[in-house]
């Protein structure tokens, strides 16, 4: 499964694109269901607890942007690191900020979906 490198880095890109568009049926399809996300807040979602926070509004992402995103091909597994631009309403507060991110892609079956994602909020 070599040579997933590229393709890893555009699907990340599309479930980036999808929180923003608040996308529930990509988000589905794109997030593992043993999803850790870890926000730079410290707090930790679940998939169903990421994308019910997005549903009920309590938290719009309204841009998310990557950058400088470098892929590690493991073979049944793609280790992405990079940067992100995020735009975000939460608890009916706006704010944008930009985090340094480890994201984890493994493959299930012959799909590929997101099991970890980690931040830390750059100064």
């Amino acid at each position: 499964m070599a040579g997933n490198a590229e393709a890893m880095i555009e699907l990340d890109r599309q479930r980036m694109t999808a929180m923003a568009e608040k996308d529930v049926a990509t988000l589905n399809k794109l997030i593992s269901d043993d999803l850790i996300y870890t926000h730079s807040s410290a707090r930790l979602d679940t998939k169903q607890s990421l994308i019910d926070a997005m549903a009920s509004g309590a938290t719009v992402y309204t841009s998310v942007e990557p950058s400088d995103v470098v892929a590690q091909d493991l073979g049944s597994a793609v280790v992405l690191t990079g940067v992100a631009a995020i735009s975000v309403n939460s608890a009916g507060k706006a704010n944008s900020f930009r985090v340094r991110f480890t994201d984890v892609y493994t493959n299930k079956g012959g799909a590929w979906q997101m099991v970890t994602w980690q931040s830390t909020r750059l100064a």
